[in-house]
């Protein structure tokens, strides 16, 4: 879309104001407002946005461990670009005009540890071979009648979920809140993140939504801009979801699945599909699936990207615990769904609603093309992927990060100097984690040593 695409929009649209964003290491969006004025300047010659977003944490604690930014540099402000191909309209904020940022080094190319650029690297590489790379994110997520005061009043406890009970499928508790319901998916969809369903899933408050499958980097683009809506939506009615891969031990985990399928570029046949005799599966498909089991484990820390993240993937809990494949199967880490020629595709399982989409996609897809680059051959399908013994997955943020700052897919596919940031902000993660003293020691404790 160029320039003056965009001011017919504006004025169509009588735009008053610029909301700009970009997505850091945690897929927490960060922006601004800016002027209309500003707006213009910034298309054409790019603008500053300060380096401390890719130099704290989630809680906007700073880092003490990375080289790209810090004191050692003063965090001045890294150079951006606006997407104008990302402009969408902001239906919920009237006059409200909205872009992604592309941020770039000093030489003017893509920087190197950007979730953004990461994405968009692999998906060159992918073009470079002649694929062009499908998506599709499915999250499940918990809303609670509470806002982000009654939550830190009440220490995170005793919360009131949108609905009580286990409900999934539950037509009726979605038309009993289809106030919210229908704002949510029609805000989404006016928002340029079309749903292809939405229903309740099994637990208090519950929901899942699977998002229209996309080429490229839109579909990373809607991914983490679902998130960022639906909480936007929800907090007008005072609501909080959250997308915690396991907000609770008693109730099931948040999935964040990310279906995915190659095409040849100019060409939308799916490379995926093959013939009755195959499964259904193209020899394409078994070497993408045996990349995603191969190179899985060296890749967890980007699939499960916090704490949290594993303690979603227990035995029983409808998340894996081992680098396994299976034909329609629940159970695994990799869900193969030959179908229909344009629906046969890959399921990643492993995945939860914690993930940065950018990052999980990039790696997805790194990992897949890796396997088909390396003709890998896929080893017999699982039935039971919580029993035999299929190679397990890292079992801690610090297990998996250790896996991933020596992984070799990693720094050959997602850039060394972006394998060595994000190792050094999760394992910052795991350092805080450490020294936190949790409510259950002060309970198993307290009176008891």
């Amino acid at each position: 879309m160029d320039r003056e695409s965009i001011r017919r929009r504006f004025e169509d649209n009588h735009i008053r104001r610029v909301k700009l964003g970009a997505f850091d290491i945690d897929a927490t969006l960060r922006g601004k407002y800016i002027s209309v004025e500003k707006f213009w300047s910034a298309a054409e010659s790019g603008l500053g946005f300060c380096d401390v977003i890719f130099g704290w944490d989630i809680g906007d604690v700073l880092y003490d461990n990375v080289k790209f930014t810090g004191w050692h540099t003063g965090y001045p402000d890294a150079h951006c670009r606006i997407d104008l191909g990302s402009y969408r309209l902001v239906p919920w904020e009237p006059g409200t005009a909205f872009f992604l940022l592309d941020f770039t080094d000093a030489e003017g190319l893509p920087l190197a540890i950007a979730p953004r650029q990461v994405f968009q690297r692999v998906l060159d590489r992918a073009a470079e071979r002649g694929y062009t790379a499908h998506f599709s994110a499915e999250y499940e997520f918990f809303i609670f009648r509470e806002t982000a005061q009654t939550l830190r009043d009440k220490h995170y406890a005793a919360l009131i979920p949108l609905t009580p009970g286990m409900f999934g499928y539950s037509v009726l508790r979605a038309s009993a809140n289809a106030e919210l319901v229908l704002e949510i998916m029609e805000a989404l969809a006016a928002f340029d993140v079309p749903l292809e369903g939405f229903h309740t899933e099994t637990g208090p408050g519950v929901y899942e939504a699977a998002i229209a499958v996309e080429p490229g980097l839109a579909a990373a683009d809607r991914a983490a801009l679902f998130k960022s809506t639906v909480k936007e939506i929800a907090g007008r009615h005072n609501l909080t979801p959250t997308f915690m891969a396991k907000w609770n031990a008693a109730l099931p985990g948040s999935s964040g699945h990310l279906h995915q399928s190659l095409s040849r570029t100019g060409n939308p046949d799916n490379l995926f599909s093959g013939d009755p005799p195959d499964g259904g599966m193209s020899e394409l498909m078994r070497q993408y699936v045996a990349g995603l089991v191969t190179n899985m484990p060296e890749l967890t820390a980007i699939l499960c990207p916090t704490i949290n993240s594993y303690k979603r993937t227990v035995p029983g809990a409808w998340a894996p615990v081992n680098a396994t494949w299976g034909v329609d199967n629940r159970t695994t880490a990799v869900r193969a769904i030959p179908g229909r020629k344009k629906s046969t595709r890959v399921e990643m399982r492993l995945t939860g609603a914690d993930i940065n989409p950018y990052l999980a996609m990039a790696a997805s897809l790194a990992a897949g093309l890796d396997g088909i680059e390396r003709k890998l051959e896929l080893p017999p399908p699982t039935v039971n992927a919580y029993s035999g013994d299929a190679p397990p997955l890292p079992r801690t943020l610090a297990d998996a990060t250790r896996l991933f700052r020596q992984s070799r897919i990693a720094r050959e596919w997602l850039g060394e100097q972006f394998v060595d940031h994000y190792a050094s902000t999760r394992e910052w993660e795991v350092r805080q984690y450490e020294k936190a003293v949790t409510d259950w020691e002060l309970a198993r404790y307290f009176e008891s040593v």
